[in-house]
């Protein structure tokens, strides 16, 4: 069986395997205070262009993302995302556990905003499982209008992710947008990267590092995802907003002992391989992947529940079409379209060899009708 449903189903890469092995014995303070985290650190710093700024590492995605917003909101405050974003629909309710509650901003919302008929480029966004700067402003409009605003939860932030859930990108001026509706209204702005390598790797992108340093008030750079054995490095440009951040990381169960283990990874994911990091380059040939797949499945007229320039693919396939590749390959079910026929998801990750999607091209290829 080859696996394409998920990025996160092998190891890590071998040149953060050799650096682990190469460390294994160096004795170094715990906690994230160590040599290999720092030098992690000031290497983010320089790929971001921020000079000051807080970087902390965290094990995994559901738990960064609890852990920034409850160190971000008050009690009474809840964080505006859309309703397939990843902290409403798949962390088993992590950021309502900490206390706050998950406010998305749906097709209703959009609905309200251009009386009564949502407008194509919301509906659009929430197709892709992205917000717009129009839908921030009028989710913050409609509570602070309600003459008993104060008996409801108050929105405290903005979560997106970058891809989106459905493998879609933000374009610069999007993001940027979103960040100066985001700063008028004083909500911080805070960008999941979860997948972020694919992201910065696709092709069109036009969104750096620097630009998400730049717009976003917090994000995380992913490694669990994207080539590392486990890690996050959660990124704030303006330090004050992580004052005491190391605190909630310790209160949520996320201060890792052996923290070095984190910042080692980081060092060998961001080192440069022919002038890019290799967290760039694995990332592209992902993408690239996960191309081959897309045309050849275009190729056979099949279509997609949306368009994806990254490693996230979504065709639409018959059940008999899925049973003929259940036999030697494994996705995802993603969602139904009709009776007989499902969106499922095929992802390459930094892992995916080239021999393996060969052969899944080739079964495509031969795929009925």
């Amino acid at each position: 069986m080859i696996r394409f449903e998920c990025d996160y189903a092998e190891g890590c890469h071998p040149d953060i395997l050799r650096i682990l092995q190469d460390s294994n014995l160096v004795q170094t303070p715990g906690y994230g205070l160590d040599d290999y985290c720092d030098k992690a650190r000031t290497m983010i710093r320089d790929l971001c262009g921020i000079r000051g700024g807080e970087v902390q590492f965290l094990v995994g995605g559901t738990q960064t993302n609890a852990t920034v917003i409850e160190s971000i909101l008050r009690p009474y405050q809840g964080v505006l995302c859309c309703p397939s974003a990843h902290i409403a629909t798949h962390e088993t309710g992590a950021v309502e556990h900490s206390g706050h509650k998950v406010l998305t901003m749906g097709p209703d919302l959009a609905a309200r905003m251009n009386g009564g008929s949502a407008a194509s480029e919301d509906l659009e966004a929430l197709k892709l499982s992205k917000i717009t700067a129009r839908m921030v402003q009028a989710a913050y409009d409609e509570h602070w209008n309600d003459e008993t605003h104060e008996h409801m939860v108050q929105p405290g932030m903005v979560y997106i992710s970058h891809p989106s859930e459905n493998g879609a990108l933000y374009t610069k001026e999007e993001l940027s947008a979103i960040s100066r509706t985001c700063r008028k209204l004083g909500l911080p702005l805070y960008l999941d990267g979860a997948r972020l390598g694919y992201g910065l790797a696709a092709e069109g992108s036009d969104v750096t590092l620097k630009d998400i340093a730049k717009f976003c008030d917090v994000f995380y750079i992913g490694g669990t995802k994207c080539g590392a054995l486990f890690g996050e490095a959660v990124v704030f440009p303006d330090e004050k907003l992580a004052e005491n951040f190391r605190y909630n990381i310790k209160m949520c169960g996320g201060m890792l002992a052996k923290g070095r283990l984190l910042g080692i990874q980081f060092c060998g994911l961001l080192e440069k391989k022919e002038g890019e990091p290799l967290y760039i380059e694995i990332g592209r040939s992902a993408d690239r992947l996960a191309y081959q797949i897309r045309d050849t499945f275009k190729a056979k007229q099949i279509p997609f529940l949306i368009e994806s320039v990254t490693n996230q693919q979504f065709p639409v396939l018959t059940k008999k079409q899925q049973s003929v590749l259940e036999k030697d390959f494994s996705f995802s079910p993603w969602a139904a379209v009709s009776g007989d026929a499902d969106a499922v998801r095929f992802a390459t990750s930094w892992a995916t060899k080239a021999e393996s999607v060969n052969l899944l091209t080739q079964t495509i290829s031969h795929l009925e009708q």
